[in-house]
């Protein structure tokens, strides 16, 4: 078999594309892809259009009070902390201490955390903590030290 020629056409609505192969003494259509351009644009800008409309749920009024558990692994080791947080004090419990902070609420779903009496100067520094989506009694978060570029991501389990 000898493969003789590619033909690539243009109609005004449609786009044709195959491949001739010449077989002893006839030539056999091999492949043909035949599309509707209009079609396929209308549709690529359909699915863009709606994937842009799609904006996760964020009903963070439910966590500004109550009890939460969050896990994250530390030096390889998963590890869980137990937070209370009220409208205005958050106490966090990890591996057996607790410490107080303050809470400032920016909007609805952000807020700033500042230690009430820190022991060390990383501990002075104030953490931006926002709520990204939340699902029933789970959040999904991003945290960092405020007016810092690095930010983290967690995810913190209403328990009460």
């Amino acid at each position: 078999m000898v493969l003789l020629t590619s033909i690539v056409r243009k109609d005004l609505n449609n786009f044709f594309c195959g491949c001739y192969i010449f077989s002893g003494n006839r030539f056999i259509f091999v492949y043909q892809f035949y599309y509707d351009m209009y079609r396929i644009i209308f549709l690529f800008f359909s699915i863009l259009f709606l994937a842009s409309c799609y904006q996760q749920e964020r009903d963070c009024s439910n966590f500004h009070k109550g009890t939460f558990e969050f896990e994250t692994l530390l030096n390889g080791e998963l590890t869980k902390t137990t937070f209370i947080r009220n409208d205005s004090i958050e106490i966090d419990f990890f591996q057996g201490k607790s410490d107080t902070a303050t809470i400032r609420w920016i909007n609805d779903c952000e807020y700033i955390l500042r230690e009430v009496h820190p022991k060390s100067m990383a501990e002075k520094k104030a953490i931006h903590i926002k709520i990204l989506t939340t699902d029933k009694d789970i959040y999904t978060f991003e945290y960092g030290l405020v007016g810092a570029t690095n930010k983290q991501r967690g995810t913190a389990k209403k328990i009460k």
